[in-house]
């Protein structure tokens, strides 16, 4: 087992537990003022310090992980239900009409990063948790498709289809029970990756207001709101940047590490 593997878990699991912990218990109300005690630096009272309205940091950063993390997993989950099948769908029918529209609606996504996607749906609807889900779950819809595609395109020409195609099973069947097995790997580590891109773009559409509303903490808010007082109290800015750092930083780490744990070919290369 990789070295990466074992710090991204590492990393990871902390993040995730720290989330899950935010259900029960923080050190103090996340949503609770003490004016008295605000802008205090870290210490053995505060362990991250305090915001510009008195807030602890450090159950802040609890909560925060617990929308981060909800936010790019839902996200990450739109991609793959949707995605998945069209791509798979395309690679079967490649060459023809449904394949060219498919693909097609994908590069017309593309062309629309999540950001711009946030602002047409807060446009319509406001800004909100759930719209930058739906923004950042559209914006994964055709990177699971691609990804699909092109490893199932090679697929398609193996024997062992060949032969399910001669014991008469159709396109749909051979799709769900011999190309999806063969690509959960890929599908994997990719999700991974979006995982870690999901947060970033959380933290980007919170940092301009188009992420979760107050009182719910996000990191990306806690950035943006900290950007004036950097000067005063720095650890304003530097305790969420090092949440998303440390997040991005153990589910990349992850990713590479899953890459070379489930890909054979790597694991007799390094034997």
């Amino acid at each position: 087992m990789s070295r990466n593997l074992i710090l991204g878990a590492a990393l990871s699991s902390l993040v995730v537990l720290a989330a899950l912990v935010s259900f029960i218990w923080t050190p103090y109300d996340h949503a609770a003022l003490d004016i008295p005690s605000k802008l205090a630096t870290p210490d053995n009272t505060h362990w991250f310090g305090t915001d510009h309205f008195g807030r602890d940091m450090f159950s802040m950063i609890m909560v925060g992980a617990r929308t981060s993390i909800a936010v790019a997993l839902v996200a990450v989950g739109i991609g793959i239900a949707l995605g998945v099948p069209l791509g798979l769908t395309a690679a079967a029918r490649k060459g023809s009409w449904l394949d060219e529209v498919i693909m097609r609606g994908n590069d017309l996504v593309f062309a629309f990063p999540s950001l711009v996607i946030a602002i047409l749906i807060t446009a319509v609807f406001g800004a909100g948790a759930i719209n930058a889900i739906i923004a950042i779950g559209i914006f994964n819809i055709p990177v699971f498709a691609r990804i699909s595609r092109g490893a199932a395109l090679s697929l398609w020409e193996r024997e062992f289809i060949l032969a399910a195609r001669v014991a008469g099973k159709g396109t749909a069947r051979i799709s769900i029970e011999h190309i999806l097995p063969n690509v959960a790997n890929l599908l994997i580590v990719q999700g991974t990756i979006q995982f870690s891109l999901g947060i970033l773009a959380e933290a980007g559409l919170s940092y301009v207001g188009l992420g979760a509303q107050p009182p719910t903490p996000s990191w990306g808010r806690m950035l943006a709101d900290a950007q004036t007082m950097v000067g005063i109290a720095p650890h304003l800015a530097l305790i969420p940047g090092l949440a998303i750092i440390v997040t991005v930083l153990g589910l990349n780490l992850l990713g590479d590490g899953l890459r070379d744990w489930l890909d054979p070919r790597i694991r007799v290369a390094r034997a």
